[in-house]
């Protein structure tokens, strides 16, 4: 451990540099990307992590595993930053990110934070700065006007753009320092560091008598005033304002729209001209990049507030919803989780019926009558359900253009598995633990963002669709753990419906399994599939036809077509063999004195939910209880 801690600390030690203002014009010569302003430098970061092409457009993997079903949004972000990179008019925006609570705002910035700490430490991330200089600032600042031009195509970069802050301005003309020197300017590598003030700023308000401008743009040194003579002598000024520090880098502005307007003017002025007013200088040039993001609510009094009218031209506005997918919505809970240090057992489902319940509550339910708010979830998630179309799914995502911005919060999910923790007094959390605590929650007004009695109502009503939902997938698991040799049993009857639908279609004899003689194609067996998931009679030929197109389309790739290949015939045959076991299913969990038979049988099923469905003892038979309550209703 000790040794890996030292490497650590002899690696960031060969990562300084420090050398003359000619030995970096040859840096610069060899590598121009060095001087590209703050914008291009974090561009290029997430870029250089890797871009995925999709259907649906770019995907950046610098936010994979972090940045969870956000796509939309990230391209948004990468629009502003491409344009920005390319110094068009784009980058004197502040960009603002507007969403609910928990929608992951603080954790983008976050990321791209720590992603710049860890790229200024790479060859591809490196950047100079002036020894000295409290802003870090870029060398070429240096470069008189005059000759900007010329040098800049010399070394094959873009107009040099920025000026000397005034303590360098001093250090230039002073002849006890530079004295109008090149020789003797020095620089250095600059690694950011949040911890150090270098390079990242973070601005968060608190008690507005309590806020003063120069936590942003720094303040007088009074302690030097007498020393140097002058308040406006830039020695006797502190230069450690988050504005400053945050020079060449990011600029985070938490509840940025709950701040009084003369701080909001300065992060304006700083995005608009890239300069910093501060008392008694002219002023300061500074190449950042401004994130700022506040929640919905001071967005829509914003923009409300006809005072604020210049100001809204000065922002990029990116809304930043919860997710709409239950798989995106659990991944996010996975995460969360990962980052802390949970104690117990999750039973299989418990997230997963959480998430439903959380996404169901960001949705408004469909103008098309024939689909439910259940169908819908479903769509967003990726099912193919009553034969909707893509076109079809895009036109209910635009039905209701602010789905999303409100809801539970993934913090609202977490809130209530550490309640259902602490009420079960088991070492392991269930759905149904899950599902009560959430009820727990909604009848005592715990989720605050959604009181009142017309929600609460609401929520009880979609707890109750999570509920049966988990009843679905309860028998399903427990009907599945029954069948013996399930998916060799389920291949078998996939391989079977193929060949008779074959055979019927094109009107020809299939072997008889026992005699090997020829006989019809048994129309009811496949009757019974199909009738499990609603197609009819007259629709059965053409289903037919699709299932033998796929299964000869995998075979020219190489592929398999198996039995769980296609979803629509996957529930058919599920249903065929829940079927079949059903009464055995019933039998073995409704008896309290089960004989050795059901015995050993139960003790087969606890196994296989132990070893392929990921239960615990506990959660297993806790399982099994439940599903013989809920088979023992449907006698009733």
């Amino acid at each position: 451990m000790l040794d890996r801690l030292q490497a650590y600390v002899t690696q960031e030690a060969t990562l300084r540099w420090e050398g003359s203002l000619a030995d970096y014009l040859e840096i610069v010569r060899r590598d121009p990307v060095v001087t590209r302003l703050a914008h291009a430098r974090l561009y290029d970061m997430i870029r250089a992590a890797g871009v995925e092409e999709t259907p649906e457009g770019p995907r950046y993997r610098f936010f994979a595993d972090k940045i969870i079903g956000l796509d939309v949004v990230l391209r948004q972000i990468m629009e502003y930053l491409a344009g920005a990179a390319q110094r068009l008019d784009v980058r004197k925006r502040v960009l603002l990110l507007i969403g609910p609570p928990g929608s992951a705002k603080s954790t983008l910035v976050i990321h791209l934070k720590r992603g710049l700490e860890q790229y200024t430490r790479t060859d591809a991330g490196a950047l100079y700065g002036i020894v000295g200089c409290p802003l870090h600032e870029e060398p070429l600042h240096l470069i008189p006007h005059a000759l900007r031009e010329e040098v800049a195509q010399e070394l094959g970069i873009p107009p040099i753009e920025g000026e000397l802050c005034p303590r360098c301005a001093q250090r230039w003309q002073d002849p006890a320092e530079w004295g109008g020197d090149f020789g003797k300017v020095r620089v250095e590598r600059i690694l950011f560091s949040e911890r150090d003030r270098v390079g990242i700023g973070t601005f968060t308000p608190g008690d507005p008598k309590d806020l003063d401008t120069a936590m942003l743009v720094g303040s007088l040194d009074f302690s030097k005033i007498a020393q140097y003579g002058s308040e406006s002598d830039p020695r006797a000024y502190r230069f450690d304002g988050e504005l400053m520090i945050a020079n060449r880098g990011l600029m985070e502005e938490q509840e940025w729209l709950k701040q009084p307007k003369d701080f909001m003017a300065l992060i304006l002025t700083l995005a608009q001209e890239r300069n910093i007013k501060t008392p008694r200088y002219s002023l300061i040039y500074a190449d950042e990049v401004v994130i700022a993001h506040s929640n919905l609510h001071e967005y829509e009094k914003f923009i409300a507030n006809p005072e604020f009218e210049a100001m809204k031209n000065r922002t990029f506005v990116v809304t930043v919803p919860y997710v709409l997918r239950v798989d995106d919505e659990e991944a996010i809970y996975r995460l969360m989780l990962r980052e802390g240090a949970p104690q117990g057992h999750l039973a299989p489902h418990t997230l997963t019926m959480a998430a439903w319940f959380t996404v169901l509550s960001r949705l408004e339910d469909p103008k098309d009558q024939s689909l439910t708010l259940v169908d819908k979830l479903r769509l967003y998630n990726g099912e193919r359900i009553k034969e909707v179309t893509d076109h079809q799914l895009q036109e209910l995502r635009k039905q209701h253009p602010r789905e999303g911005l409100s809801g539970l919060s993934p913090r609202d999910a977490l809130n209530v598995l550490a309640h259902a923790q602490g009420m079960s007094g088991v070492p392991c959390v269930n759905p149904v633990d899950y599902l009560r605590a959430a009820k727990q929650f909604v009848e005592e007004g715990r989720f605050l963002i959604m009181a009142g009695a017309e929600q609460q109502k609401r929520l009880l009503d979609l707890l109750t669709k999570t509920r049966e939902e988990y009843d679905r997938r309860v028998k399903e698991t427990v009907m599945r753990a029954f069948v013996h040799a399930f998916e060799s049993a389920a291949q078998t009857l996939f391989e079977a419906y193929l060949q008779h639908a074959e055979a019927d279609l094109e009107k020809q004899k299939v072997p008889d399994p026992v005699t090997g003689e020829p006989r019809d194609p048994d129309t009811k067996f496949l009757r019974e599939i199909e009738g499990h998931v609603g197609v009819g009679e007259t629709a059965a030929k053409a289903f037919r036809e699709e299932m033998l197109r796929k299964a000869g389309s995998a075979a020219r790739r190489g592929e398999v077509f198996r039995w769980d290949s296609h979803p629509r015939l996957k529930e058919g045959i599920e249903k065929r063999l829940f079927a079949d076991v059903r009464t055995l299913v019933k039998g073995t969990l409704g008896t309290k004195t089960p004989d050795p038979e059901q015995q050993e049988k139960l003790q087969q099923v606890t196994q296989h939910l132990k070893e392929r469905e990921g239960y615990c003892d506990h959660c297993a038979q806790a399982l099994l209880t439940y599903a013989g309550i809920l088979l023992a209703r449907e006698g009733q």
